[in-house]
């Protein structure tokens, strides 16, 4: 236990880069920080920082213990949660990363009504993109990753996976208004926003025009589709979104259109977490949760 109080410590330091602003956080003198850090490393038997002009950073050292540590404070954290399962109480915090999508309707959703049978059970939610999204499991930071189209997949394990289709977001009088499916090539015959290469949205598109005559050129990038979407609202461009993210109320004067998935294929929404990793029990329970609400799911 020791040892996890030192690892607060040194992931302040590592957080900031510098001992001094680290101990300026936490109400220390830098001194005092230093001191402890160095104890540390003596016992230790490895320098863990790198001493720059400026500050400090991890050496290779340093990296492996932290990934040791939360590692270790993953196995303690479902330790005490499996013990307050056997006092009949269950308590836990559930950390997750998600995409934007899941953020406005369906994530404080399920939250909300996990935490009205479970309410000692407590939450960080983290809006990460999807490769964020997978660093936040392998780094321990993350319990669980409900995310679009994650890049790497080397140690997500997939817990539940479903479709969504992409759907064009309009004003209510646009000219593709009255179309009940759209093909890509008519989206792009009119002007449109679109997010970075980072999300999976776009990523999708770049793939589906991949060796055509076309490229993407949006009028305006955005990095958030709570922007993209209120921005169609103030002047006639398509935007893009799946399903789960949008809840388009007649009083909003936009509508959404699915596209044709000849044109674009349907985005993988994966709901994992760590591969090989057992989850404290609060977690565990919290996915399974999930996993039975995304099977109802319209694509």
């Amino acid at each position: 236990m020791r040892h996890l109080k030192d690892f607060h410590y040194i992931e302040a330091v590592m957080r900031v880069g510098s001992i001094r602003k680290a101990a300026d956080d936490m109400n220390i003198t830098a001194s005092a920080l230093n001191r402890r850090i160095q104890r540390f490393e003596e016992d230790f038997g490895y320098e863990i920082f790198e001493r720059l002009p400026r500050g400090v950073r991890l050496n290779t050292a340093g990296e492996m213990l932290v990934q040791h540590f939360r590692a270790q404070n993953s196995d303690l954290k479902r330790v005490q949660s499996q013990l307050a399962d056997l006092s009949g109480e269950r308590r836990g915090h559930v950390t997750i990363a998600c995409s934007q999508a899941l953020s406005p309707y369906f994530l404080p959703a399920r939250i909300a009504a996990y935490r009205g049978a479970h309410p000692g059970v407590t939450f960080r939610v983290k809006i990460r993109d999807r490769a964020a999204a997978e660093e936040e499991l392998t780094s321990f930071r993350s319990d669980l990753a409900l995310v679009l189209e994650p890049v790497h997949l080397v140690d997500f394990e997939v817990l539940m996976a479903v479709p969504q289709v992409i759907h064009a977001v309009m004003r209510s009088a646009h000219p593709l208004a009255a179309e009940p499916e759209l093909r890509l090539r008519q989206c792009l015959d009119f002007p449109y926003i679109l997010p970075s290469s980072d999300y999976a949205v776009r990523d999708l598109m770049e793939r589906a025009l991949a060796g055509a005559s076309r490229t993407l050129s949006p009028l305006i990038e955005a990095d958030s589709f709570d922007f993209m979407r209120h921005y169609v609202a103030h002047e006639d461009v398509l935007s893009f979104q799946i399903p789960i993210g949008l809840r388009l109320g007649p009083d909003s004067g936009l509508i959404s259109r699915p596209i044709a998935t000849r044109d674009l294929a349907p985005a993988a929404l994966l709901l994992g977490q760590m591969k090989g990793r057992t989850l404290p029990i609060a977690s565990a329970k919290f996915a399974q949760d999930l996993g039975r609400e995304m099977r109802a799911l319209p694509a």
